[in-house]
């Protein structure tokens, strides 16, 4: 008879998940495009006060003769259809603006690469008073940015880290994380017509609630028959790939902008620019991390958070419930993980891979702070989001390789302190 353990069980069905995810996601992509054109490029154009700009022609050509033309209508919509996969170049008509509307400050715009249904591209109308003339000037602009875009990873790196500071998992579904957040906002959002702020809310609960059903169904079961942390590793893997599928059926493959704030226009400060909803994203993202670590500071329960990770054994026989601060951990760390997708979404938009993209980063922000340190995921969130853009000011950097000027801080930080930044030495052996 052949024995079958309960790690061999549960990353077979997870594989069976995910194979069965993936063709149906080839069939449902298959019987979508009967109905879909093979691609789309789409936007919205709005001038500087936000008001939607109806009747402006806007063409997509490419390279081998093709051109389609789409006006906005009266939401400032526009839409191209175009044969498929490809680099166009989208330009707007400036004859058809209407008086008052001053021409965008690029146009036409090239080398628009559409891999998927759907790529949006947004016009800025209207001139602006000031333009970046200086590298000081770019350099602020960029470091504002950057401290955006850690600001918000960090609400994710942090979860990762308590998951991973309590229970010892590295966790590569916690971007499926992430996307749950942002995609069940969107569908609250825009298919049930909730309003955004009131859907936000509940994307967040629900991203909790969707911890509690990981910990409870898959990882409390797997440290009962004490799963080594390499097996439990690669569930996570599977399990990734599972609802990876999962979110392209119910989804679909395009980028989708909440119901509100689709563009907005820039709020002018001195060599800064920021829009409203970047403004708002950044605040929540600093009073959420302020108040999980003041928590982890001073309640009872943060207390205990780091008795656990500390030494869990140790914690158990002080008195400490570890399996219930476990699954405590695990809810918050989703909350904020599905908090920091909600803000992403909102900032950039919605699409099935959102967390899958950020996950790399992620980890690195997690490493590069030191692993299992909510305070250091913190810091390596912010360092790796500056590095990200400022990178960008290095002569030949394209924005496609900007990744790598946060890889190569991580390398650096860990060749001086193997531990991370606020990390501390272990002895191994």
């Amino acid at each position: 008879m052949v024995h079958w353990s309960v790690t061999r069980i549960v990353a077979l069905v997870v594989t069976c998940v995910g194979i069965l995810g993936g063709a149906t996601a080839l069939a449902s992509a298959a019987h979508a495009a009967e109905d879909q054109p093979a691609g789309l490029v789409q936007g919205f154009l709005r001038d500087l006060a936000g008001n939607p700009v109806p009747g402006v022609d806007v063409t997509a050509t490419d390279t081998a003769g093709f051109s389609g033309i789409g006006t906005s209508d009266e939401a400032g919509r526009w839409e191209v259809k175009v044969p498929g996969a490809g680099t166009y170049t989208v330009e707007l008509d400036e004859e058809t603006l209407p008086d008052g509307v001053a021409a965008p400050t690029k146009n036409p715009i090239d080398n628009v690469v559409v891999t998927g249904s759907t790529r949006t591209v947004l016009f800025t109308l209207g001139e602006r008073e000031r333009t970046l003339t200086s590298k000081w000037d770019q350099a602020a602009q960029l470091s504002v940015e950057g401290l955006r875009f850690g600001l918000i990873i960090a609400l994710a790196a942090v979860g990762l880290s308590l998951i991973y500071g309590t229970t010892g998992l590295t966790n590569f579904a916690h971007g499926e994380i992430i996307t749950f957040g942002a995609v069940i906002t969107w569908w609250l959002n825009v298919t049930l017509g909730i309003p955004f702020i009131l859907a936000a809310i509940l994307g967040v609960v629900l991203s909790g609630a969707f911890g509690f059903v990981n910990d409870q169904a898959l990882w409390k079961p797997l440290r009962k028959r004490q799963t080594g942390l390499i097996a439990m590793m690669i569930v996570s893997i599977g399990l990734a790939l599972a609802l990876q599928n999962i979110f392209l059926i119910f989804f679909g493959g395009a980028s989708r902008p909440f119901g509100a704030f689709e563009t907005q226009a820039g709020i002018e400060m001195g060599p800064v620019s920021l829009t409203p909803k970047d403004m708002a994203a950044m605040t929540i993202a600093a009073i959420v991390l302020t108040l999980a670590g003041l928590a982890l500071l001073k309640t009872r329960f943060g207390k205990a958070t780091r008795a656990v990770s500390d030494n869990p054994a140790l914690a158990a026989s002080s008195g400490i419930d570890v399996e219930r601060v476990i699954l405590v951990v695990w809810v918050v760390g989703a909350a904020l993980a599905g908090l920091g997708g909600i803000l992403q979404g909102l900032t950039q938009q919605v699409f099935p891979l959102l967390g899958a993209q950020s996950l790399l980063l992620i980890f690195a922000a997690v490493t590069l702070g030191g692993l299992g340190t909510a305070f250091g995921a913190l810091v390596g969130s912010i360092l790796v989001g500056l590095f990200i853009n400022l990178s960008t000011l290095i002569p030949g950097m394209t924005p496609e390789l900007k990744n790598v000027g946060a890889l190569l801080l991580l390398i650096v930080v860990l060749m001086v302190r193997p531990q991370g930044i606020l990390g501390r030495r272990s002895r191994v052996g």
